[in-house]
């Protein structure tokens, strides 16, 4: 008891430990006997389809009498007549291995022959890659070997430090199957089952680092047509006056950024991809330990010759995508500082218009001011003559004209104050 207590499992344990534990795991290297051959099958699918496959290999399972994978399962095997199934879940496919022991004779019976011996899955989604690949013991001659991918000549090598010798077209054969051998000269049984493992990944990850080829060839016309629009849209930048035309031009060079990452936004995970394939191609190629042969070209050679120009091409359309999404923010970023410069300067000008005519607007109000002071002084002084003329013809002893006279400079004075505070009070207002 006071053993179990001091164990890792008397500590509360992260929810992910298990999991990060297992991954080192999730896929092991199955032991392969010789003589054999392995049909391999890889599909591409969503996250759907993988369910459904799983659940396909948990019905098959259960029909006879086994449990199934589970949700998180990455791979599973299981026996089947005979029939040996390794079926392994990855991001965007899964695969089914199907292997058959005591196969002697090379690629014989043919693959279609093989399938109808086993109950197959049902297919989860397109299929991209099938490999036959045929395990024997002893050694051939690669001239033998040679014989067997006619027409075309195979990339023949020696792997795991001289104990195999592999070969391969890389080419379907007339039942759509790449051929795949490997001459099992010395290797134990678990060798043989990761060397096979390593060559079956190499041909589906090399398959699967090729969709970005496609993607890359789609995108090349409408690229062409940004890089051919964009030096014009910068001559015709370093020409344009006035606010409307550059507008016009941040709209055109804004279109062109818009699609350029409409597009680039759509392939990211496409070529994402492709490098990681690329990768685990190379990785591959390394694991393998292979050794070169006189006359025929080798795995890594073949392959580096063959795969690296597509792949090359994915990366030179990637990386000019992002060369010019620069160019397009450099250009757009340079308009809108044109314009707004542009747009501040009219504002500017706007607002000294609208200062002079402010200044235009007071001189007038000053001036029909004075005149009102002088038109309402004129006019009273006219009302008090008529008055102070009225008292003088009733007896009264005062000239009008002199009285009036003096009264004047009052009557403008009062006039003048008076307006100024109706006005002092409409600009507090």
């Amino acid at each position: 008891m006071l053993e179990a207590n001091l164990g890792a499992a008397a500590f509360k344990q992260h929810e992910l430990r298990a999991r990060i534990l297992g991954e080192l795991h999730a896929r092991p290297t199955r032991p392969l006997e010789s003589p054999a051959r392995v049909l391999h099958f890889g599909f591409l699918l969503d996250s759907g389809q993988a369910e459904a496959d799983r659940e396909a290999v948990v019905s098959a399972a259960l029909a006879r009498g086994l449990p199934g994978p589970d949700a998180t399962a990455r791979q599973y095997r299981v026996e089947m007549a005979g029939v040996s199934l390794t079926w392994e879940r990855h991001g965007e496919f899964v695969t089914h291995s199907w292997e058959f022991s005591g196969e002697e004779n090379l690629f014989d019976p043919t693959p279609a022959a093989l399938m109808q011996k086993v109950q197959l899955l049902p297919q989860p989604g397109p299929l991209l890659v099938a490999a036959d690949l045929h395990l024997l013991s002893g050694d051939t001659d690669p001239a033998i070997l040679s014989q067997v991918f006619e027409p075309l000549q195979p990339a023949v090598s020696e792997a795991n430090h001289g104990r195999a010798l592999i070969a391969s077209d890389f080419a379907p054969d007339t039942f759509g199957f790449v051929r795949l051998v490997v001459i099992n000269r010395s290797m134990p049984a678990m060798a043989s089952g990761r060397l096979t493992q390593r060559l079956l990944e190499i041909e589906t990850y090399r398959t699967l680092a090729l969709l970005g080829l496609p993607e890359a060839q789609r995108l090349g016309p409408s690229m062409r047509e940004i890089e051919t629009k964009l030096p014009r849209l910068l001559a015709t930048l370093n020409q344009s006056k006035g606010v409307a035309q550059n507008r016009e031009l941040l709209d055109e060079i804004t279109g062109l950024a818009a699609q350029l990452e409409t597009e680039s936004a759509l392939s990211l995970y496409r070529f994402g991809a492709t490098h990681a394939y690329n990768d685990l191609v190379q990785e591959r190629l390394e694991a393998i330990d292979e050794t070169a042969l006189p006359d025929y070209p080798s795995w890594n050679g073949f392959l580096t010759r063959r795969l690296q120009p597509a792949i090359r091409t994915c990366f030179n359309v990637e990386s000019r995508q992002a060369d010019l999404s620069r160019k397009l923010s450099r250009a757009a970023e340079l308009l809108r500082t044109r314009v707004d410069t542009e747009v501040e300067q009219q504002n500017g000008d706007l607002l000294r218009q609208m200062g002079e005519r402010v200044q235009l607007q007071l001189r007038l109000q000053q001036t029909v001011e004075g005149l009102s002071v002088a038109a309402i002084t004129y006019y009273i002084s006219s009302v008090l003559l008529k008055v102070l003329e009225g008292a003088h013809e009733a007896g009264a002893q005062l000239n009008p004209t002199v009285w009036t006279g003096a009264a004047i400079p009052f009557i403008a004075g009062f006039v003048w104050w008076t307006v100024r505070q109706i006005r002092k009070r409409h600009f507090e207002e």
